[in-house]
């Protein structure tokens, strides 16, 4: 049995797409990796292998081999972003300042008194300037070049290594036998791209600075009572089973369990919505989140990785660094494209030498200028930046995208599907009617009290509201016998000796009169009682529907996005809770087990929608919150997950809301099809700059100067586009 494991290592010295590639192809050439995603945005590779036939210390040494430097957790402060930033401007600056009398030259006649080996001051001054430019700051980009030969390979250090090098060595040339030399050139494309290289970094930070906000909502400090005396201490020596004190205004250090007080808590930063929630005892809380009102003692139940803020950031981190499938074009192209371009340039030298008839300086500057301006760099952002941005502002909206793939399914989303029980309905049903039938000699006071007795092994939403009516009521239970429960149906039992069925209409036919269609078709769901299989009565339950359910049915029709309701409910009680909301597709009666059928049905003959070509398959997304969603969820195109659900669900589902409220899931849908349109908007603009920029390069139309603006320019629109996407908010 293999012993699959799953690890991320930040990779240092990527500076492009063809980098990532290099590393995920490195990776994925050992024995025992089962994928590698290295993601040239967030400097992160992703890769899961199996332990018992490759090491840790091998991913790492064959990222090394290839050329780039693995860094340790422990480290990971001295490399963090923010280092590099700091760097990246640093070197700038470096390189802008020794590089501006080269390029002031170009427009003014500087002289200084004095000349050396027949070459003036000025010209010495110059020279030497642009080579501590060219193997200072500059430095990092021959390096990247040396690298990559010794391997075979190229990137964008070698188009900017090359770039440079020929015109400095040029110039050198030149200025040693009275020609005009172009230091100018060398000198400001290294600082033009270091410039780039700064603002990028400053964006890109940007984009991925939600991980950076989830991690600082955590607290240092928590104060806990041993004893009645309180003490504060680190949050790591906290423990499970501790007992906290929180006081109004405090963060809430740990998730766990209120067992003294009350209060109201600002949950927002799980659930994005900024309603306060009141907690009494017995209630959940979690890390992070604020008290707002009332001192409360809290006991932990989950500390570290385990808490759902570290999960919530685990899943984010997880997202952003997994690639959409659009992007494996764009892989296959940065794959090639730095060894086509150094047969373009230099194909534009030899033209413009031995073709065009021009001079060695003409043809070498346009080879320049195809090299600079081809760097693939906002080819390598186009895809990463948008997953980081619209994975971060779901995270802030509680909503939790597990990865690029599922951003490019719901683009093509047409149809939703509700659960209807705890996702249009707030899943809380109450006891509405106790009618026994008039032949029974059972009270309604009895009828309930051997229901709720029936019901009290039963997890159902139904059963609990029975019970739970009857402990209001003050009766006595009995503790059923022989339970056994039918899926979808009912249950049968003991009680004090006599068989006890509760269930549907379905389960016990018999209905003596009951007015069962009158109630069902007021959206209620009845459930028939016999004993000793004869009917004494019926109960009436009614799920009350969520505030926010009709307005996420009317987006999604604003949207053309057609919305069904499934439930196991009957015919009756489905069309009267789909007619409050406007819901015309409803799938009633459905077992448990056949909802992912219902689910693939649409997907083969779906319902009409303008978002769908005439005869292609429908793509559904399916919302629910029980176990018994999970097949569905996994049979959907896209499986939205109520994380306030089971586990089972929130492992099943492609997207995870934090809270209950069905315009989130809409909300979802919408953040997912953003992204993906910016997606396509980016990766559109990196083909259409390359296309367009290269020839224009290869003709003679652009300076090398204006080739490193531009490239450096594409690289930011890029960002910049992405980071729209944090602005995002449904209309609601």
């Amino acid at each position: 049995m293999s012993d699959t494991k799953k690890v991320k290592l930040n990779v240092s010295g990527m500076h492009c797409a063809s980098c990532a590639l290099s590393n995920e192809k490195a990776l994925r050439k050992l024995k025992g990796v089962n994928n590698a995603a290295v993601n040239y945005a967030s400097s992160q590779a992703i890769v899961e292998y199996d332990e018992s036939q490759v090491k840790l210390n091998t991913l790492k040494e064959a990222i090394r081999k290839n050329g780039y430097e693995v860094i340790e957790e422990k480290d990971k402060e001295d490399h963090s972003h923010h280092h590099k930033v700091k760097n990246d401007l640093r070197n700038f600056v470096v390189a802008a300042l020794l590089g501006l009398p080269a390029f002031l030259a170009m427009f003014f006649h500087f002289k200084l008194p004095g000349e050396y080996l027949s070459v003036s001051t000025w010209e010495w001054l110059v020279m030497v300037l642009t080579t501590i430019v060219m193997f200072g700051p500059g430095m990092q980009f021959h390096k990247g070049m040396i690298k990559q030969v010794i391997k075979f390979k190229a990137n964008m250090d070698t188009l900017v290594s090359v770039g440079t090098l020929a015109a400095y060595i040029y110039s050198m040339w030149a200025v040693f036998n009275g020609m005009i030399a172009y230091f100018d050139s060398a000198s400001t494309i290294i600082a033009i791209i270091l410039l780039g290289r700064y603002m990028e970094a400053r964006s890109t930070g940007k984009a991925s600075s939600a991980i950076e906000k989830l991690m600082q909502l955590g607290v240092r400090k928590a104060r806990v009572v041993t004893n009645g005396k309180e003490e504060e201490v680190e949050i790591a020596h906290v423990k499970v089973n501790d007992i906290l004190l929180v006081k109004p205004g405090e963060k809430i250090p740990l998730d766990g369990v209120i067992i003294e007080g009350s209060t109201t808590i600002d949950e927002s930063m799980l659930t994005g919505e900024s309603v306060p929630i009141d907690k009494v005892k017995g209630d959940d809380v979690f890390g992070a989140t604020v008290n707002q009102q009332g001192a409360i003692k809290v006991k932990v139940t989950k500390t570290g990785d385990k808490t759902i803020l570290s999960q919530i950031i685990k899943m984010v981190e997880m997202a952003q660094n997994t690639k959409a499938p659009v992007q494996r074009m764009a892989d296959q192209i940065s794959g090639i494209f730095v060894p086509i371009i150094l047969v373009i340039a230099l194909g534009t030298l030899l033209v413009w030498k031995f073709v065009m008839d021009a001079t060695l300086e003409t043809s070498i500057i346009n080879m320049v200028a195809v090299l600079i301006i081809s760097c693939p760099c906002a080819l390598g952002i186009a895809t990463p930046t948008a997953i980081m941005v619209g994975t971060g502002r779901g995270a802030q909206r509680g909503i939790l995208i597990k990865g690029g793939e599922f951003l490019e399914r719901a683009k093509r989303v047409d149809t939703i599907v509700f659960d209807k029980t705890g996702t249009l309905t707030k899943g809380e049903p109450e006891v509405t009617e106790v009618i026994s039938i008039k032949q029974s000699v059972v009270s309604n006071k009895q009828l309930l009290e051997i229901a709720a007795s029936a019901e009290s092994k039963s997890e159902h939403p139904i059963a609990k509201a029975i019970v739970k009516k009857a402990k209001e009521d003050n009766l006595k239970l009995t503790e059923p016998r022989d339970f056994q429960s039918i899926t979808g149906m009912g249950l049968e039992t003991k009680i004090d000796g006599k068989n006890v069925k509760v269930g549907s209409s379905k389960f016990i036919t018999e209905t003596n009169g009951l007015p069962i269609e009158e109630l069902e078709s007021q959206g209620k769901t009845v459930v028939l009682v016999s004993v000793e299989n004869k009917l004494i009565g019926l109960v009436a339950i009614a799920d009350t529907l969520r505030p926010e359910s009709k307005r996420a049915i009317e987006i999604l029709k604003e949207k053309n996005i057609e919305p069904v309701m499934i439930t196991g409910d009957n015919k009756l009680t489905a069309k009267y809770i789909a007619s409050q909301l406007g819901i015309e597709k409803v799938i009633a009666e459905v077992l448990p087990n056949d909802k992912a059928k219902e689910v693939k049905r649409l997907q083969e003959n779906p319902p009409s929608s303008p978002l769908r070509k005439g005869g292609t398959r429908g793509v559904v997304a399916f919302v629910g919150d029980g176990i018994n969603d999970a097949p569905a969820l996994a049979q959907s195109d896209l499986g939205v997950a109520v994380g306030t659900g089971t586990e089972i669900a929130i492992e099943a589902g492609n997207i995870v809301l934090m809270t209950g409220n069905p315009i989130k899931a809409v909300e979802a849908v919408m953040l997912a099809k953003k992204t993906f349109v910016t997606i396509k908007q980016n990766l559109f603009w990196a083909f259409f700059y390359n296309v367009t920029a290269i020839p224009l390069a290869a003709v003679g139309l652009l300076n090398p100067m204006i080739a490193a603006a531009a490239m450096g320019l594409s690289d930011i629109f890029v960002v910049g586009n992405s980071l729209r996407i944090r602005k995002f908010k449904l209309d609601e």
